[in-house]
């Protein structure tokens, strides 16, 4: 089982308290199937807008055993709000240059509310 940490917004820290995304990453499914079932070792904030922190706390995370480092949904799809960071590209570039680019990076933890919504409701439609 690989160890994962996660950066989530912290703007949406008194919103969400990481429910997916933990019980995501420990039946493998969202972003995660790419390692299967993982253990979230660390779960920390961006450190605020612009996420200029972010980095240093994957470094953080990576130094402290994770295997691989993933940017909540929160971040990059913007639940549960509904408005994604402005700054994510750049985070998962800074990120992804610091800790190289053989070194796992996921760019979200689990589908959005309206992504579930529209899975299910194409799933409705194929049966019948």
């Amino acid at each position: 089982m690989k160890k994962v940490g996660i950066i989530r917004c912290q703007q949406t820290e008194d919103l969400c308290p990481g429910t997916k995304d933990f019980a995501f990453a420990a039946q493998g499914k969202g972003a995660f199937e790419a390692l299967g079932a993982c253990e979230v070792m660390g779960f920390v904030s961006c450190g605020g807008c612009p996420g200029k922190r972010a980095v240093a706390r994957a470094q953080m995370l990576r130094e402290r055993g994770a295997e691989a480092v993933v940017l909540a949904s929160c971040i990059t799809k913007g639940t549960p709000l509904g408005f994604p960071c402005p700054n994510k590209g750049l985070m998962l570039r800074a990120i992804r240059a610091k800790l190289g680019e053989d070194f796992p990076v996921l760019e979200y933890t689990h589908p959005s509310a309206a992504e579930i919504k529209a899975a299910e409701e194409a799933a409705g439609q194929a049966c019948g």
